[in-house]
């Protein structure tokens, strides 16, 4: 039978691998142990950390914090253009102006297409 400090040193060690594993490896969960520890996982979210869910040791799935965009449509606007995404108009437009206004149009064009 092992004495009571056999033991308290065996629990320390066991306690100071897993913190030591832990400390290598702290966001990468498999699916089981993100199961069994959710609300951890979401606390480390909380805190701007990503977290990785493993199957079979594979990367499956990504947790991470939401990234808040623009909320106005101005801002939205403005982070398009930042991005390359929009261009606004260098000066006002002008309105387009009628080519041609003759009676019949549409009939001359459902005549040309054979309709």
């Amino acid at each position: 039978m092992r004495g009571k400090r056999q033991t308290e040193t065996l629990s320390i060690l066991f306690l100071t691998s897993l913190t030591s594993y832990n400390a290598s490896v702290p966001h990468e969960y498999s699916t089981y142990e993100a199961k069994a520890r959710f609300s951890e996982l979401l606390r480390q979210v909380r805190q701007g950390k990503t977290v990785t869910v493993t199957y079979r040791g594979e990367p499956v799935a990504e947790i991470r914090p939401i990234q808040r965009g623009p909320e106005t449509v101005e801002e939205r606007l403005a982070e398009y253009e930042r991005r390359g995404i929009l261009a606004r108009p260098s000066e006002r437009r002008q309105r387009l102006k009628a080519v041609e206004r003759r009676a019949g149009a549409l009939r001359r064009f459902l005549v040309e297409r054979n309709v």
